[in-house]
């Protein structure tokens, strides 16, 4: 990869932070001791864990006792929609979530089918969005979970949080997760963070964290069965000896995202306008992110129509520039975008669908640059067809 390289694949990972890198480094060599140990490296290596603990804790509105970390959002995923499901199955084995959510989310809810338990998936509307009023005639006596994304990481759509939190205002019993993955430093916290939620998913690589390392919030009062047994760590919730140099290396990252937070937020707002409005202009194509409140600022997922996604992705590579396909943990099986398809998109243009996904530091010059390979490609694949 040259020094000319563009990345425009953020949603999928992030690269990792220099000053985040040397956190960890630092924490690493001089932080060695198991947190677990009673001698004073042990004692060294707590005192960092904790402090990392209040910090995020902090940046994020939760206590420190709701933070709890995990390797990332999968895991997260998987520990709060099954820990939910062991803990309350004998209060009901009913769950709802939604037709677009992430492969952890849909996969674990089919293991737990497997298991006897009742999913329900609600639809999307044309623009991606759930409706809040689906979900209130999917509850029923014996639903346990409501499991939602905060944002689609295919068409960064924003789900109604606080309207699904307020029909569920009305069942205290129900507990209700949200997988805030995608939305975790985008100036949009006032659109998913709210009183009623009792679990929240985050996953340290989607902002310039190392790979490996994530949290989740858990709201005081809930709780959930631990998936992973052993020594104890994380107050019996998950055991492991404790990842702290990503743990403090994490801490760094959730800092320097949300200093001058909004100004980041706006800058992706403007580079995503930008492309959306050059898109338009341009024949044969398909927008289905939207430059407006109920979409995230850094994801804009597009067409050329008539061309596979992968084969537009590979034609940018060539060029140095990197996006994906709809979701990097399906774009190398080739499948179609799972959102779209619940979208009721047809296959076709389904399959021609790839995502640009941007950072706080992505640039204008990159942009234009992207936009003069784009209609190069554009024209490319017009003449072919």
């Amino acid at each position: 990869m040259g020094k000319n390289m563009i990345y425009f694949d953020n949603s999928a990972t992030t690269k990792i932070e220099e000053s985040v890198l040397q956190t960890y480094n630092a924490a690493s060599l001089n932080y060695f001791g198991n947190p677990s140990s009673l001698h004073k490296l042990g004692l060294k290596a707590y005192e960092l864990l904790e402090t990392s603990r209040k910090q995020i804790a902090q940046l994020m509105g939760f206590k420190p006792y709701e933070v709890v970390f995990t390797s990332g959002g999968t895991e997260g995923n998987n520990w709060i929609i099954k820990g939910t499901a062991f803990k309350k199955r004998e209060f009901g084995k009913h769950i709802i979530t939604t037709s677009i959510e992430h492969p952890s989310v849909m996969n674990s809810m089919h293991q737990l089918e497997e298991l006897g338990y009742e999913v329900t998936y609600l639809p999307v509307d044309k623009t991606g969005h759930v409706s809040a009023s689906d979900l209130k005639d999917a509850i029923r006596d014996d639903t346990i979970l409501v499991s939602t994304m905060a944002v689609n990481n295919e068409i960064g759509s924003i789900q109604p949080i606080h309207e699904m939190a307020r029909v569920l205002d009305d069942y205290p019993n129900i507990s209700y997760h949200v997988d805030g993955t995608q939305a975790i430093g985008k100036n949009i916290d006032d659109k998913f963070i709210d009183s009623r939620v009792d679990f929240y998913t985050f996953s340290g690589h989607k902002f310039h964290a190392p790979r490996g390392i994530g949290f989740i919030y858990m709201k005081s009062g809930k709780q959930l069965e631990p998936l992973m047994a052993g020594g104890g760590q994380e107050k019996n919730l998950r055991s492991g000896t404790e990842n702290t140099p990503a743990i403090a290396a994490m801490a760094k990252a959730l800092r320097l995202l949300k200093d001058n937070e909004a100004q980041k937020a706006e800058k992706m707002l403007k580079l995503k306008s930008e492309l959306i409005n050059h898109i338009e202009g341009l024949s044969n194509t398909h927008v289905f992110s939207k430059i407006s409140d109920d979409f995230a600022p850094h994801i804009i997922c597009f067409t050329i129509d008539g061309v596979r996604g992968e084969t537009v992705v590979h034609t940018f590579e060539d060029r140095d520039i990197y996006i994906s396909t709809t979701s990097a943990c399906s774009s190398k099986k080739g499948l179609e975008s799972s959102t779209l398809k619940a979208m009721s998109t047809p296959e076709k243009v389904a399959t021609s669908a790839f995502r640009v996904s941007l950072d706080e530091n992505n640039t204008e010059a990159e942009m234009k640059k992207f936009i003069k390979n784009l209609d190069q490609i554009h024209d490319h694949f017009q003449i072919l067809n």
